[in-house]
Order: structure tokens, then sequence, then C-alpha cells
């Protein structure tokens, strides 16, 4: 597969500045602090870690939707860091986002197919007659009706919501969709649905996502590749199957030893991570995981590890990646058993389906 996205050293910062007449900068807040990664065509790549780590930040600088403080963004070979104008306008038609939050992504002063057809207005695509026949194409392809198009976002539910939000972002036939958390805000059964849909759209379209998702079930269903951020930088990436089978970092083992297991036994030793994350303006020297980390010696206290090869397709920023002691954990099975009951859900529907 050839790649799609390509994104070396992004980073976003923050000035923190003090003073109501003459301000003085007096920090900065490192969200985004030199990421990269690729997303290939047909690919899903999932970033993951804990609130306030700069997954959706990252998104967004993806999008443009923030400018970056440095780095660079190409999509299909093409340099979109300082794309403006006609450019800019000509490939956000080919890259869309699904946000986190279905109530508050729609305007509630528009019907359901004005928001659907609104981006193919904007975009100039088509006739008014054209754009109402594909806004009931794309409904009927997310699992509502042609009728709904009439209604308004209030009368909808919070997962028939989300499957206008995607149908909305298809509607100019994207490359690239960006999911913000996608299935957090939903219930477990309307998240099986919305996942398999999104699943079943990537097979039938050959759309390419960089999904964000802090449920590790949802995940393991739906990545291809996984990239573990913290404190604003990837601290391990690779195919999902090698990362969840023998993850080579500690802050991904504390991740993945959090999922509850069906069966304690199976567990093995968790140690917990101690102490608190610390302030993006304050980031510690060395390795930014070394404050909470269980391995750490004196050269992660000096020295930042660089994100380097453990494997096929795997890489981690850690100064001990291959000498990491087997903490014994169940990786692969831990799952609680509502996440259990979800990916049946998923199976059992994808079969129908098929």
């Amino acid at each position: 597969m050839s790649t799609l996205l390509e994104v070396e050293g992004l980073a976003r910062h923050y000035p923190v500045k003090k003073g109501v007449l003459v301000q003085r900068q007096i920090g900065t807040v490192r969200a985004v602090d030199g990421v990269s990664f690729s997303v290939k065509r047909g690919e899903t790549l999932a970033l993951v870690g804990e609130s306030g780590c700069g997954k959706s930040t990252t998104a967004r600088l993806v999008l443009r939707l923030i400018e970056p403080s440095a780095g660079t963004i190409r999509f299909d070979g093409q340099d979109v860091t300082h794309a403006g104008g006609a450019a800019m306008r000509a490939l956000r038609r080919r890259m869309q986002i699904v946000f986190q939050d279905p109530y508050a992504s729609l305007n509630p002063r528009l019907t359901v197919g004005d928001a659907i057809a609104e981006p193919m207005q904007v975009h100039g695509i088509g006739d008014a007659d054209a754009r109402r026949a594909k806004v009931q194409e794309l409904l009927r392809l997310v699992g509502l009706a042609a009728f709904h198009a009439e209604r308004y976002p209030h009368e909808f539910s919070g997962g028939q919501r989300q499957r206008i939000g995607i149908a909305r972002a298809l509607s100019v036939e994207p490359d690239l969709v960006v999911c913000d958390e996608p299935v957090s805000a939903l219930d477990v059964s309307i998240q099986a649905q919305v996942v398999n849909l999104m699943k079943d759209l990537q097979a039938r379209l050959g759309l390419s996502y960089l999904f964000i998702a802090h449920d590790l079930s949802v995940v393991k269903h739906m990545a291809d590749r996984v990239a573990v951020m913290y404190l604003g930088q990837i601290m391990e990436i690779g195919d999902k199957r090698s990362l969840f089978r023998d993850p080579r970092h500690p802050y991904t083992r504390a991740l993945l030893a959090a999922i509850p297991h069906p069966d304690p036994a199976r567990r093995g030793k968790v140690t917990p991570l101690g102490g608190d994350v610390p302030s993006p303006m304050n980031i510690p020297p060395g390795c930014r995981f070394h404050t909470r980390c269980p391995f750490a010696q004196d050269r992660c206290r000096s020295e930042a590890p660089e994100l380097r090869a453990v494997g096929s397709n795997h890489a981690a920023a850690c100064h001990f990646s291959e000498s990491l002691p087997d903490a014994g954990l169940d990786y692969s099975g831990g799952l609680t058993e509502a996440a259990a009951r979800r990916l049946a859900l998923y199976d059992a529907a994808r079969r129908r389906a098929a």
C-alpha cells in the first residue's frame, strides 16, 4: 500500500503570558512536541494515551485546523504545512473529521439534509438536485432512511447523530477521515454498531482512518497500527498484533495492564504507576516518562531516548526496551466482560452483513 499521510517532527507550542497592560511570556505549553508517523491508503492508525497527551491536537494539526509550530505534513505527496487558499481548500475536501460529541457537532438550526449537503455546496459539488440525491444515498449508506433528511438533529439519538456526522464527512468523498473519539459518548451497544459501520465503509470506499480513542478494546478491533502518546510525544508505535502481544515501552504496558481482565488469575503481577502526569509547561529532562516509570535508571533522567526499531514494523522510545522484564500479563485477552460482549456484537453484525 502507498503512503497517503506522512507527518515528520510535528509540534504545537502555546506561549503562556502574564500581565495586563504589558504582557511577558513566562513559559511554553508543549502540547505536541515532535511527532512523526505515516498512514497508508486503506489503513487505520490509532492514537492512544491519557487525556491531555496531545492526541486531539495532533489530529487538528494534520487537518490544519490548528497551525503547527514546527514540522511537516505531506498528504499524497503534497506539502500541506504551508498550503493556503485554493490549494488548502482542495486538500480539505480529501481530509475530513468525525467529532467526538454527536450532539455539539451538528448545527441545530439546519435539517440533517442541509447539514450533509453543506460541505458539497462549499466545494461546488453538483447542483441542488444532485446534492439532494447524494444526501439520500449517504443516509441509506449509514443505515438511516431518506426521509430523515427533513428532520432536525434534536429528533435523533446519539448513535443516529454520529451516523449523520459520518455521512457529512463522507459527502465530499475524502481519502482520509480523522475520527476524534467517535464512539466515546455512545453506550456499548451503539458503539458496536457505529464501529462496525466504520469498518464496513472503509472496506467499501477504501478510506484511511486516523482513529483517536481511549478504549483499547475498540482500538484492538478497529486499528491496523497503534501509536501510544505521552506528554506530546509518541512512546511506541507498531502493528496492532505485535504491540498488544509484546509491548516494549513501560507506559504501553501500564495502559494495557489497566484493562480489567475477566480472569484475575491470568493478569500476572502489575506494578502500578506512581506520581502524576507532569505539566506540559515543565516537561522533565531526559525521558519524559521517567518520573513515573518503575524501570527508570540514571540514564533515563538525563538522556532522551529516540524512537527506534524493536522489531518488524515496531518501534519504542525506551533505552531498555529490549531488556524489560516479562510482567506475565495476558495483554491479548485482557478485556472487560463488557468489552468482550462488544467484540461479540461486532463479529455477529459483520457476519450478518456478509
